[in-house]
């Protein structure tokens, strides 16, 4: 039996409610238990005899493997013979009418720990509609994949006044090294909505492990997120995303390697061994990826790769990359749009990623005058005492 269990195992094993009570579920087919043989969540409480009447999708579907960005629309659950309600298509939020006959939603998604990937906004939006509703609200916790130690915490800080989206709806640091749990009683308390909120902890979790430490097989939780090291790297690489250059979408390496035709791969890697960032290491890497930009054309590119994982701060590298580009490729690098459901003309993508608006015009800098101010941007001063009070785990 593995050493750390989840929400969803804690609830099985000791069912704190009636299972005969009218549940919705809030999940997709990455949220599994953890005991063999491998099952997803809502498999489980179903053939546990919990009463689920009504399942709800964030983006990438209840099959966790649609295209980023594009809109789910309702639909059917072939295994449980359960309706679906999309949270990212018309709404991002649970229609009240959904949840008027239930008697307690349940909220079992996995997260990678960082700001922008959206299964944690789809949290917020639930936490908000049960709240309104008068309908308690249960969240089976998982692991935070990048670990929980606030040391690691890494900016910048959501500017939420000026740059909140359904990438960001609160002030957050990018790796914010919290759970679904945390996250939610942190919400419920800071925007004060009175939710009947519980959280069902997982179990033998600590802060300082990583996954790799659960000794649990990791779940891709969206088509571009098939492994721990994309997540790990994936804070930084993701702000690629607002740039034309291929982040590695239709590889096996998606969020580990970068490239475009015109790159010039030998200028990056030199650049990086002159300016080395902690526990990573940068090498020529060419790819031919599915997806766009440079769909099914050959890009010269470089892959990073993680060889201490404890001195890793991605949001930092990412920035020293994408630095280290602009200034090399003045001609060939541009920013772009990326436009998706929730944000339907692309605009502003990088500020809605990075979190503030400046950073941008000041990316050209040279290396020696960015360090100074990637620290700046990257830090997280007063984070560690603001979350305290919501903390599980130790």
């Amino acid at each position: 039996m593995n050493s750390v269990r989840f929400g969803i195992d804690q609830l099985l094993t000791a069912p704190p409610w009636s299972p005969g009570r009218r549940y919705g579920l809030v999940t997709n087919a990455a949220a599994r238990w953890s005991q063999a043989p491998p099952r997803s969540s809502r498999e489980a409480l179903q053939s546990a005899g919990f009463n689920l009447v009504r399942l709800f999708s964030p983006e990438h579907g209840l099959d966790a493997n649609a295209a980023d960005g594009a809109a789910i629309a309702d639909g059917h659950d072939p295994l449980t013979g359960l309706p679906v309600v999309s949270l990212y298509g018309d709404q991002l939020r649970p229609p009240r009418a959904s949840l008027a006959d239930l008697e307690a939603v349940l909220l079992d998604l996995p997260d990678i720990g960082t700001r922008f990937y959206t299964y944690i906004w789809t949290l917020s939006h639930v936490l908000e509609a049960c709240a309104d509703a008068g309908v308690p609200l249960v969240v089976l916790d998982r692991p935070n994949p990048l670990g929980g130690d606030l040391a690691t915490a890494e900016g910048p800080m959501l500017d939420a006044e000026r740059h909140a989206s359904f990438l960001g709806r609160a002030a957050l640091p990018i790796c914010h090294a919290l759970t679904m749990g945390e996250l939610a009683r942190l919400w419920n308390s800071e925007w004060n909505r009175r939710a009947q909120l519980e959280v069902i902890p997982c179990a033998g979790w600590h802060r300082s492990m990583r996954w790799p430490a659960t000794g649990l097989p990791f779940v891709p939780t969206s088509p571009a997120m098939p492994s721990y090291e994309s997540a790990r790297l994936y804070p930084g690489l993701g702000l690629f995303e607002a740039t034309n250059l291929s982040v590695g979408r239709g590889t096996a390496q998606p969020f580990q390697v970068l490239g475009a035709p015109w790159l010039r791969a030998p200028t990056l890697v030199a650049h990086f061994k002159a300016h080395a960032m902690p526990g990573l290491t940068l090498e020529a890497f060419d790819f031919t990826p599915t997806q766009n930009p440079f769909a099914n054309a050959r890009c010269a590119g470089v892959r990073l790769r993680v060889t201490q994982d404890a001195h890793v701060r991605p949001v930092a590298a990412g920035l020293r990359l994408l630095s280290a580009i602009i200034n090399s490729h003045r001609a060939e690098f541009q920013w772009v749009t990326y436009p998706t459901t929730a944000n339907p003309s692309g605009a502003g993508h990088f500020e809605k990623l990075i979190g503030r608006a400046g950073i941008r015009e000041m990316l050209p800098t040279g290396p020696d005058h960015l360090e100074e101010q990637i620290r700046a941007w990257t830090d997280v001063t007063g984070w560690a005492e603001r979350v305290q009070p919501h903390l599980l785990y130790t």
